[in-house]
């Protein structure tokens, strides 16, 4: 297999997995694994959350589809495996560092993405419960957080201008 087809698989899978998580938050985590992810939308005292338990279920395929391919020399199954992982740890820095900043290290961006990515992932977490949810996606959100981190922007602009 060439490094270009290795490649263009690796991130046609990581795009993907935008989508496959989309589907897994709004159907498996708000469905019937609410248990596991409930506490992440009522927060409990402590470091770890039932819902950290979700980093496995994307982790053991990605896993085991970077070792099986690797070792069968199936390097397409590999580079679905890399994609997961890269996604993985996307969801990482952009869910747990950027947006719930369970690691302090990013906190005061003013950057657009990170605002609107905050405010679309606020949006999602206003419903305490699994049902009437909003906001599914973790990297790419709906024009409309867009349009309001804009509107903010503008009126905070027009606001020092004035």
């Amino acid at each position: 297999m060439n490094g270009l087809l290795f490649i263009t698989i690796t991130l046609l899978t990581f795009f993907a997995m935008e989508g496959i998580t989309w589907l897994t938050h709004r159907y498996v985590m708000h469905g019937f694994l609410w248990y596991l992810h409930e506490d992440h939308h009522q927060p409990r005292p402590g470091i770890f959350e039932k819902n950290d338990a979700f980093f496995l279920i994307f982790a053991v395929p990605s896993w085991l589809c970077i070792m099986l391919g690797l070792q069968h020399q199936y390097y397409w199954v590999a580079a679905i495996g890399f994609g997961i992982a890269m996604y993985g740890l996307a969801y990482f820095l952009v869910h747990d560092v950027i947006i719930h900043q369970r690691f302090k290290w990013f906190t005061r961006s003013n950057n657009s993405y990170v605002r609107t990515i905050r405010w679309a992932h606020k949006m999602h977490h206003k419903h305490m419960g699994k049902e009437h949810g909003e906001s599914f996606g973790m990297l790419f959100v709906a024009k409309k957080y867009w349009q309001k981190v804009q509107d903010d922007k503008r009126r905070q602009k027009s606001a020092i201008t004035t």
